[in-house]
């Protein structure tokens, strides 16, 4: 009787949990390659967090093993590989390729703080208004798609350099244009606009045959040149939001225009 008394600890549910936690591994991951020089390394292993990152809610949505605990967990793996992870790694990137002197070397640490604490902001204010948005849309540029365009971009440059100490010149002004794209995804990250999320793609459904065609050919694509494939991709998501935003202002004012003109005697 005594023990059927005694509170018992509450456990959790193992598979969706274990998907973060791998996610989680992968982003530690590639903060030690990033320390150990290996930036190809560590950009796979943020894109394989990536990758679990969109699995484990599903697989939780599937399972119907949704929990606060899970949520909560999700986003601090989240900060970590999709908020610390990338700036560790441009921050010994540009440490690598850069002649730091103090001036510079504080510029650096400066954006890749900016960085870090807009993924920490955007992932609180996604918790804390994830219940009454829409979950067609995101506010603000996700984490992970902004990470994405970061290791992507690093991932080019060290493909066509390929650690060539002649080159060190050169590759100074692609370490400059990555940190120019931080404040940039930054600001995307805290603003209001909005960005489609994917979240309504149901993969229980029945989808048309050209659905398959269009992602093999994506697949192909990426074979082709990895890098460069998803790059693009990203940041074509990355400005999909301002360019959504601008069209709806020009239409916005057309109407008003319209209706003005409209009303005129």
């Amino acid at each position: 009787m005594i023990e059927e008394k005694k509170k018992r600890l509450r456990g959790v549910f193992l598979l969706p949990n274990l998907i973060t936690t791998s996610a989680l591994f992968s982003g530690f991951y590639a903060i030690v390659s990033s320390i150990n020089g290996d930036f190809i390394i560590a950009a796979l292993a943020i894109l394989i967090a990536m990758v679990l990152d969109g699995l484990d809610g599903r697989i939780a949505r599937l399972t119907n093993t949704q929990t606060s605990f899970g949520e909560n967990y999700d986003s601090l793996s989240d900060m970590i590989c999709f908020g610390l992870a990338p700036a560790i790694m441009l921050y010994t990137w540009a440490n690598v390729n850069l002649a730091f002197g103090m001036d510079s070397s504080k510029i650096v640490l400066i954006f890749c703080f900016i960085y870090v604490a807009s993924a920490a902001i955007r992932l609180a204010r996604f918790n804390s208004i994830t219940h009454s948005q829409d979950k067609k849309f995101f506010i603000g540029l996700a984490s992970p798609a902004s990470s994405a365009v970061i290791i992507t971009y690093v991932w080019i440059v060290e493909t066509l350099v390929n650690g060539n100490i002649s080159h060190l010149s050169s590759t100074s002004n692609y370490v400059w244009v990555g940190l120019f794209i931080l404040p940039v995804l930054s600001f995307l990250m805290i603003s209001n606009i909005t960005y489609y999320s994917f979240k309504d793609f149901n993969i229980r459904h029945k989808v048309p045959h050209i659905t398959l065609f269009l992602i093999a050919l994506f697949i192909s694509f990426i074979s082709f040149d990895p890098p460069l494939v998803l790059f693009s991709f990203f940041l074509l998501y990355a400005l999909s939001g301002p360019g959504l935003y601008l069209f709806r202002i020009v239409k916005k004012k057309k109407s008003l225009s319209q209706e003005k003109n409209s009303t005129k005697p």
